[in-house]
C-alpha cells in the first residue's frame, strides 16, 4: 500500500528539521520504502511517498519526525486502481 506522507515544519522548528533531516536522511520507517521526495523550494512544505504493508509503519515515522514536523498521511492509489474502483462503483 501507498501512503503520501505530507509534512510542514512546524512553527519554530525549521533549522531542528533540516538538521535531523541532514544527520539521518529520513529514511523510511521500518518495513517501508521511499518511492519518492519533494521538496518545495523556499518553502517549509514537502512530501514523502512510501510504500509499506500497512499504516503501523507509518505511526512510527510520525512519532520519530513530530517534535519538528506537521505531518498527513494519506493511504494513495494510481489512476489504473481510481478507474477500476469508479467502474465498478458505477456499474461499468
Amino acid at each position: 500500500m501507498k501512503f503520501m506522507v505530507v509534512w510542514k515544519t512546524a512553527p519554530g522548528k525549521y533549522k531542528a528539521a533540516v538538521e535531523q533531516f541532514l544527520k539521518t536522511g529520513a529514511p523510511a520507517p521500518s518495513g517501508g520504502k521511499t518511492l519518492g521526495r519533494w521538496h518545495v523550494p523556499g518553502s517549509t512544505l514537502g512530501w514523502h511517498l512510501i510504500e509499506a504493508s500497512g499504516p503501523e509503519a507509518l505511526s512510527e515515522h510520525a512519532v520519530e519526525w513530530a517534535d519538528v514536523l506537521e505531518l498527513e498521511v494519506h493511504p494513495v492509489i494510481e489512476d489504473a486502481e481510481a478507474g477500476a474502483a469508479a467502474k465498478k462503483a458505477l456499474g461499468k
